[in-house]
């Protein structure tokens, strides 16, 4: 199969990368010093699953240059979904699917608002990985796991070629789910209120978790994202904030999302897309957000210094 891998980062190089080396056709799109040392020597990608080059590799920063494909795998920050959904209609043809790789919930509508709804896909992954050095990815922990489906939840030949795809590549867990909408509201309730108390605290999550207050604060912006979801009516499990704690409670003590990350380092970040979009669909759904919100408006300054809207 052809795919097209739109923003190698950390996620969507690792998994373009085991893609690759299953043998499919696969195109990187990227950009600046991380495309010249992919071009150059190939994406290098270290893992506890495995170590793996994929050299030579098809990088480009022009969608432009490439041919139709079968896949998108949007790999971006959830901010620039819009944008890059635009970038990307070049190699988009009658059927083509897109994979948004996000941790926001936002992403199918904005891939459908670019291009068309019949090309977006909900999916999820779970993956903790980052780029280190140009042409350098390196997976420290966490099983990577793909959750896909089509958005009405309805059985379909694509979803399952991409899952067929998935499954022959060494180091992923694919899976086709149900209600993918629940699945990406799961997700959405851990990255976002990780990745802000995260950010906020400045602290790893072994941390946050073994502190009585922090981890508090975790399990109240989980509730409250879960009192959304239900008011959207997208059907939770009824242990989804237990299940979700446990699941953070096995991940690596250093552990640092990607919001944090690129708060701490000065860059622009998803906020807007996590706890921002919290505290807006509280608004929208009556549903009251005090620790997202508290959180988002902590990191408002820190975003608009980023940004070059603020000085300080």
């Amino acid at each position: 199969m052809r795919f097209a891998v739109m923003g190698t980062g950390g996620a969507g190089g690792y998994f373009g990368a085991r893609l690759a080396m299953a043998g499919h056709d696969v195109s990187f799109i990227a950009r600046g010093a991380h495309l010249a040392a992919i071009r150059d020597v190939g994406l290098r990608v270290d893992s506890v699953l495995g170590d793996v080059v994929v050299a030579p590799a098809h990088a480009t920063d022009d969608p432009r240059e490439l041919p139709v494909v079968d896949y998108v795998l949007l790999g971006v920050k959830a901010w620039q979904v819009e944008d890059a959904a635009r970038a990307i209609a070049p190699i988009v043809g009658p059927r083509t699917a897109v994979l948004p790789l996000q941790n926001g919930i936002e992403a199918p509508e904005q891939i459908s608002d670019a291009l068309d709804r019949d090309h977006a896909l909900g999916g999820t992954c779970r993956i903790l990985s980052s780029i280190v050095a140009p042409g350098h990815i390196r997976h420290v922990g966490a099983e990577p796991v793909l959750e896909i489906g089509e958005l009405d939840g309805r059985p379909s030949a694509r979803v399952e070629g991409l899952l067929r795809a998935l499954s022959e590549a060494r180091g992923v867990t694919a899976t086709i789910v149900p209600d993918i909408r629940v699945a990406m509201w799961q997700k959405f309730l851990f990255i976002a209120s990780w990745g802000a108390l995260g950010a906020v605290t400045r602290a790893p999550l072994g941390v946050l978790r073994t502190q009585r207050e922090t981890r508090s604060m975790l399990e109240a912006a989980m509730r409250e994202i879960e009192r959304i979801a239900r008011a959207l009516s997208i059907r939770m499990p009824e242990a989804v904030v237990p299940s979700t704690l446990a699941f953070v409670d096995s991940l690596p003590a250093p552990a640092t999302a990607s919001l944090q990350r690129d708060i701490a380092a000065g860059r622009p970040s998803e906020v807007e897309s996590l706890c921002g979009a919290v505290t807006r669909y509280g608004i929208r759904t009556g549903v009251r957000t005090p620790t997202n919100t508290f959180l988002y408006h902590a990191l408002l300054p820190l975003e608009r210094r980023a940004r070059g809207q603020l000085e300080f």
